[in-house]
C-alpha cells in the first residue's frame, strides 16, 4: 500500500437514507477539471433501493498546473502531457494519488466498514486512479467502476496486482464516438483485465465522453448485483 498522505481530500457526502447510516462505501472520482460536485447529480437518478444503504463520497482533486492545458491550473488527479498513447503521465505523480484514496478507503474502514463493502469509481483521469488505487489495495474491496478512462503503465499495474483484488468485480464503460479518451483505450485495457482473471463487466454505448441513460440503469444493476454478493 502506497505511503499514507497527511489530510483526508474533502469531498461531496451523499447518503441514500435520510439516517446517513451507510452500510456500503462509493469513493467516486471526476474526470480532469472537474471536481466533486460533478456525479452527485447521478445519485438520486440511480434510483437506489432502500435496503441499499450507501454512502458516496466524491472527493474533489487538488487544483494543480496541467501541462495539456498550457499550464493552467485546474482540478487534477495527475499532471497529464499530452493526449497522445498512454503513458502520458508520471507514474510517480499517480502513486501520490492512489496515496490520497487509500486514506479515504481507511477512513470508511474506520467508520466501521469492511474493505469488500467499498467501491472504487471514477470517470476518465478519475478512472485511471480508481483502477490504480483499487488493484493494488491490499485489502479485498467489493469491486471497480471504469468509465471512460484508460490504464496508463499497464505493465506496472499488472505486476503489482494485490492478491487479495483476484477476480475482483469490475464494471467498464466507455463511449464510441469519444474524441476525449478513443474506444480503442477500453477495448486494450478490458482484455488486459479479463486475462488476469478479474471478473470484467463491459458495456460500450453510442456516447462521446459522458455518461448516458443507459449506462446509469446498467451501473444501477451492476451495484445490485455486486453489493448483494457483499
Amino acid at each position: 500500500m502506497q505511503k499514507k498522505s497527511n489530510t483526508l481530500l474533502p469531498a461531496e457526502i451523499i447518503y441514500t437514507n435520510s439516517n446517513k447510516i451507510a452500510a456500503y462505501s462509493v469513493i467516486w472520482m471526476h474526470g480532469l477539471g472537474a471536481n466533486g460536485h460533478d456525479f452527485v447529480p447521478i445519485v438520486p437518478e440511480l434510483e437506489l433501493p432502500e435496503i441499499l444503504d450507501i454512502k458516496f463520497i466524491f472527493p474533489h482533486a487538488p487544483v494543480r498546473p496541467v501541462t495539456l492545458n498550457n499550464g493552467y491550473q485546474m482540478p487534477a488527479w495527475y499532471d497529464i502531457y499530452s493526449l497522445d498513447g498512454p503513458d502520458n503521465a508520471s507514474e510517480a505523480d499517480i502513486l501520490k494519488t492512489v496515496a490520497q484514496i487509500n486514506d479515504l478507503i481507511e477512513a470508511e474502514i474506520n467508520e466501521g466498514r469492511t474493505a469488500d463493502k467499498i467501491i472504487l469509481a471514477g470517470f476518465s483521469q478519475g478512472g485511471v486512479i480508481a483502477l490504480q488505487a483499487g488493484l493494488r489495495y491490499p485489502k479485498r474491496l467489493a469491486g471497480i467502476m471504469a468509465l471512460s478512462t484508460y490504464i496508463p503503465f499497464p505493465e506496472s499495474l499488472l505486476s503489482q496486482i494485490n492478491p487479495a483484488q483476484k477476480g475482483l468485480p469490475i464494471f467498464a464503460a466507455h463511449g464510441l464516438q469519444d474524441p476525449v479518451i478513443p474506444i480503442a483505450s477500453w477495448q486494450h485495457y478490458v482484455p488486459l483485465l479479463e486475462s488476469a482473471g478479474f471478473d470484467v463487466e463491459a458495456h460500450s454505448y453510442p456516447m462521446e465522453h459522458s455518461l448516458c441513460p443507459e449506462e446509469i440503469s446498467d451501473i444501477l444493476n451492476w451495484l445490485k448485483k455486486v453489493l448483494s454478493q457483499n
